[in-house]
């Protein structure tokens, strides 16, 4: 079948993906006139000092910094599919406040994502993310303890890391937090369920012989992703700010980044990292309303790692740092708690 043959079989689809969007819709309707965020400012991280990392493949990759390079402990944040680093907002404001130097914290965009380069098809996986994330630490924190967080795709990148520099973990990586994310892909679960189906299919085709095309009909391409992630994005009633801020993300994210991806979301499988992962403690959060990753792959990725957090939050959807940000403050503020302890605890028994 012809590229505009396979494309023509969007019309007869999204009839069915719009079902998804009734529900985002149906969600944010009776919203609060007033604004719990009308005065903040989702931008600040943008305003910290940049510095541009190239990868191994020559992908600039832009990260921001925050807190005093002499900090005893970085945490370095990861961001999901169809974000970018301003969805750790409320974790950065509280961070800020609650450790102040004695905490530095590392933003990145991932390739392909906000201000980040694009790659090809082939260098979007969850292994290059991997990689770019070590590449990272390398750069941002030579030195000292590090706990790596990470969201949905973020948190896959983190796994990834596991996998590829176990002696990371065993020498300076003091702590992992999983939030909304599995060890393995999407093909039978949560969002993967949405995306099979032959439209899906058309647009990898096109993208893999057509390029051009698919950048004319971006607008066909987001009305197939983007109403399944705007449906997941929130389980309750939320701030109509905070929906804009989640919006303008999906929105500004490349058409390509957002068909790129998906392959790799659906049949990636870091499972064998997760010994590694366990060597450290570990924070799994997820809500219970998450339709992208459903909570019970939080249950089984909880259940492989021996020094584990399990949080669960009632009513959350995919984006649950933004949607429930003082639960995932205090569970980030116990595993930089647990990470200090577990420093102290690795180079006593160095010594010894």
């Amino acid at each position: 079948m012809t590229v505009l043959g396979r494309m023509g079989m969007l019309g007869s689809s999204l009839a069915t993906l719009a079902s998804s969007a009734g529900l985002y819709a149906v969600r944010t309707a009776g919203m609060p006139a007033h604004e719990l965020y009308g005065d903040e400012d989702f931008d600040a991280i943008l305003r910290l000092p940049k510095k541009v990392i190239t990868a191994e493949d020559d992908v600039p990759l832009v990260v921001r910094e925050s807190g005093s390079p002499f900090a005893p402990l970085t945490v370095v944040f990861v961001h999901g599919y169809c974000l970018r680093m301003q969805s750790w907002h409320m974790q950065y404001r509280h961070i800020a406040e609650r450790w102040g130097r004695d905490v530095r914290m590392v933003f990145f965009d991932q390739r392909g994502h906000g201000e980040s380069g694009a790659s090809g098809s082939k260098s979007c996986t969850i292994a290059q993310l991997g990689r770019d994330l070590g590449r990272v630490i390398d750069v941002t924190a030579p030195t000292g303890p590090v706990v790596v967080v990470g969201h949905s795709m973020g948190g896959m990148t983190a796994i990834a890391l596991a996998a590829q520099r176990p002696e990371l973990f065993e020498s300076r990586v003091v702590g992992v937090g999983l939030l909304a994310t599995t060890a393995a892909g999407l093909s039978k679960t949560g969002i993967g369920r949405n995306l099979d189906n032959p439209v899906i299919d058309a647009f990898r085709y096109a993208a893999r012989t057509a390029p051009g095309f698919v950048q004319q009909a971006r607008g066909m391409a987001r009305a197939i992703v983007s109403p399944i992630l705007r449906a997941a994005s929130y389980g309750t009633v939320v701030s109509p700010r905070l929906v804009r801020l989640s919006d303008r993300m999906l929105d500004e994210t490349p058409v390509l980044t957002i068909v790129n991806f998906l392959r790799t979301l659906e049949l990636h499988d870091e499972s064998a990292a997760l010994p590694v992962l366990g060597t450290v403690p570990a924070l799994v959060l997820s809500g219970d309303a998450d339709m992208v990753i459903p909570y019970a792959s939080s249950e089984d990725l909880a259940a492989a790692l021996p020094d584990v957090e399990l949080k669960r939050v009632r009513g959350a959807g995919h984006l649950v740092q933004l949607e429930f940000p003082e639960v995932v403050n205090r569970a980030v503020d116990r595993l930089i708690q647990r990470g200090f302890a577990h420093d102290v605890s690795t180079r006593r028994t160095a010594i010894v």
